[in-house]
């Protein structure tokens, strides 16, 4: 019996154990698939940041690049006047032209027939060429060659090829210490160089402007035409008889036409279209001068028709009734003057000349140079003060009694009477202008 019931505790113990194991087993499995759900998510978090951060070092500068920002507005620092730094720009702007030019020059030189074999030479390829459709390789193959010689002169070969002969111009050393009047006469040679670069350039964009802008619409006509003609042609035709059409017509042109151009002007001036559009074709300044000329025309024939109708005073002509009506800032110009009613300004300049009188005479800043007004009449040159003041500050000097008169520079040395700086353009470009326009008088 005993055994019996020892049998019995045992198998309940037993029970009880496996029922609390399963029980304990139930309640880890949550526990579990909880932990493995968390590991999973730690684990696609840690490689989509592993991907991200790859992305970024790949490709984060290229996105970075194509950020819209805003634009910024930078303002140039601009470098105050110096006669070292625009002799040295100068310097520097024909330095980067100078491959151009020698680029022109051979060009010209080789339409010129200057050497007779190599233009021959030259004339054959090209025409070759173009016959059998390698005009652009040959351009290109040109190029190459070009690019590859200034490749071996730059690692110290020395490669000298050029139709026209260089000649190699002196080079001053810059000085160090320069005298007033010196550079003053350097900042007047750099400006007037750079006065007629700009004008040249200036002449060819208004050109080309009033070309395009039907200034003159019989030259115009002529290029429209010329235009519809390439468009039906390029409509119609194959891309290839185009292409040696014109390569074989700029040949010619170029190698044979010009050259017989160039030695009969005559020929030149009557059948070379492009030349004749390119000279007759008027800048601003032209086309300005033109519309004065026309207004002045209009108005002398309407004064000449008015003063015929009109009924003037017996005794008194026209030029006394004009006199009398002249006045400068100041009043009457003969009472200004203390001339007569009979003394007027000339045409040239009725309204008078902006100017400088410097009298070396006068210790006092303000003898020694004045501003005012000139003008001219048939007898005398009359010099009107600007300064508020007596008439004594004005000048009159008789035409007679003029011995000389010379262009000089206003800082060069000498004794004379007085100094005119006429002052015609603007004040920056009468500054430019100094020795143009400055003369001295010298007078009895």
């Amino acid at each position: 019996q005993r055994r019996l019931e020892l049998e019995q505790k045992v198998n309940e113990v037993l029970k009880a154990r496996a029922e609390e194991v399963s029980a304990a087993q139930q309640s880890t499995k949550p526990q579990t698939q909880a932990n493995g759900a968390g590991n999973l998510d730690k684990r696609s978090h840690t490689v989509c940041s592993r991907l991200q951060k790859w992305f970024c070092d790949k490709f984060g500068e290229y996105v970075e690049d194509f950020r819209f920002q805003p634009e910024e507005n930078t303002v140039e620092t601009e470098e105050p006047l110096s006669a070292r730094r625009l002799t040295e720009n100068m310097r520097r702007l024909k330095r980067g032209a100078k491959p151009v030019t020698n680029f022109v020059k051979n060009l010209s030189a080789l339409s010129d027939w200057y050497s007779i074999y190599t233009s021959a030479i030259a004339f054959i390829i090209y025409m070759n060429a173009v016959w059998h459709g390698w005009a652009i390789p040959m351009f290109l193959f040109l190029a190459i060659l070009r690019l590859s010689l200034n490749y071996l002169i730059a690692r110290g070969w020395r490669i000298q090829w050029s139709i026209v002969p260089e000649v190699s111009e002196p080079v001053e050393p810059p000085k160090e210490d320069l005298t007033v009047s010196e550079k003053f006469q350097l900042v007047l040679d750099v400006a007037q160089k750079a006065q007629n670069l700009f004008g040249k350039m200036a002449d060819i964009l208004e050109k080309i402007k009033n070309l395009f802008m039907w200034v003159q619409p019989e030259i115009t006509q002529k290029l429209y035409i010329v235009l519809w003609a390439a468009f039906i042609a390029s409509c119609f035709l194959p891309y290839r008889i185009i292409g040696l059409a014109m390569g074989l017509y700029a040949g010619i042109k170029f190698f044979l036409i010009d050259f017989i151009f160039k030695r009969c002007p005559r020929l030149r001036a009557k059948y070379d279209t492009p030349y004749i559009i390119w000279t007759s074709l008027p800048t601003d300044p032209q086309l300005k001068e033109r519309s004065n000329a026309t207004v002045s025309r209009r108005l002398q024939t309407a004064a000449s028709r008015s003063y015929v109708g009109s009924n003037a005073p017996a005794g008194i002509n026209k030029d006394e009734d004009t006199s009398r009506f002249h006045t400068t800032k100041r009043g009457n110009f003969h009472e200004v003057f203390n001339l007569s009613e009979n003394e007027r300004p000339l045409a040239v300049c009725e309204n008078g000349w902006r100017c400088c009188l410097i009298n070396r005479d006068r210790k006092m800043p303000t003898d020694y140079i004045r501003n005012g007004i000139l003008y001219v009449t048939e007898n005398y040159l009359c010099f009107e003060s600007s300064k508020s003041g007596s008439s004594k500050r004005n000048k009159v000097i008789k035409l007679t009694d003029i011995t000389d008169i010379q262009k000089v520079c206003l800082f060069c040395p000498g004794k004379y009477s007085v100094i005119f700086w006429l002052s015609l353009l603007s004040p920056v470009a009468t500054f430019l202008s100094l020795l143009v326009t400055s003369f001295k008088l010298s007078y009895s």
